[in-house]
């Protein structure tokens, strides 16, 4: 049984930092893709970042990029997202999921695993 259990989540300012953590169970973590999508009120999911195996690829969407960076550590079994700038814009459940091959995609048909979402508020 796979598990993917998200936390880091919380109200942050405009322009302040939170750092997400996702970490997995039950599958053998070093061996597949993860990555970040979000959910905002009213809206598609929609995808955030992406990292491979190894950590050695990742992949943005182009409305984070050089504000988030994502990460993981495989003897921890965990990927993390840092949120730096954070805008309202950004407010949003986010999710973790875990990918079906060792590199993963932009889009959710990707991911197999899903954790149960965090959510982020952004005041202004």
């Amino acid at each position: 049984q796979v598990q993917l259990v998200e936390s880091g989540g919380g109200l942050v300012q405009a322009g302040g930092s939170l750092r997400l953590s996702c970490a997995a169970s039950g599958r053998a973590f070093s061996r597949y893709a993860m990555a970040w999508f979000r959910q905002a009120p009213g809206k598609e999911r929609e995808f955030v970042a992406t990292i491979s195996w190894s950590g050695s690829s990742t992949s943005y969407a182009d409305f984070v990029k050089g504000r988030f960076t994502i990460s993981r550590d495989n003897t921890k079994n965990t990927v993390y997202l840092q949120m730096n700038s954070l805008r309202s814009e950004d407010m949003a459940v986010y999710y973790c999921a875990q990918g079906q091959f060792g590199y993963g995609l932009g889009n959710d048909q990707a991911y197999v695993y899903w954790g149960q979402g965090t959510q982020v508020t952004v005041s202004s």
